[in-house]
């Protein structure tokens, strides 16, 4: 385990390395010397408390969400794949699919968006896997 609190905080590409807390649950393998390593990195990890299922919703619906709209419809041919893959569902996520929690509407706007009178396109990406409607200009 130590081996892979090494791998999360390497100076070279270590996931952890800009990141100043790792919240975490209370699963065994965040023992007390994966913590040490971690503080010795500039990381705080931080305990979730117990018995608090819903403390952390929004993430594990947001994780629920990518695996079951893209991760899980693309079979990722290495990182740099599988990170391009994360980094389109997070573009439109943000900008082009509506979230019925906000009454469907969109969580940011982009600023080009047109409200006038043109045909309504569809727009796709990961070829197809994720879709969207935009007003053309």
């Amino acid at each position: 385990m130590s081996q892979v609190a090494r791998n999360l905080i390497d100076c070279d590409d270590g996931f952890l390395i800009r990141s100043r807390y790792l919240i975490h649950d209370r699963d065994p393998l965040f023992s007390q010397a994966l913590g040490s390593i971690l503080r010795s990195a500039g990381v705080n990890p931080v305990k979730l408390p117990s018995r608090s299922p819903n403390l952390n919703a929004y993430a594990e619906r947001f994780v629920r969400s990518v695996k079951s709209e893209s991760v899980a419809q693309v079979i990722p041919l290495g990182e740099r794949h599988l990170r391009r893959v994360i980094g389109e569902y997070i573009e439109h996520y943000h900008f082009e699919r509506n979230h019925q929690g906000l009454g469907n509407r969109l969580i940011m706007h982009r600023s080009e968006e047109s409200s006038g009178s043109g045909s309504v396109e569809c727009r796709q990406r990961l070829g197809g896997l994720l879709r969207y409607y935009e007003r053309a200009a």
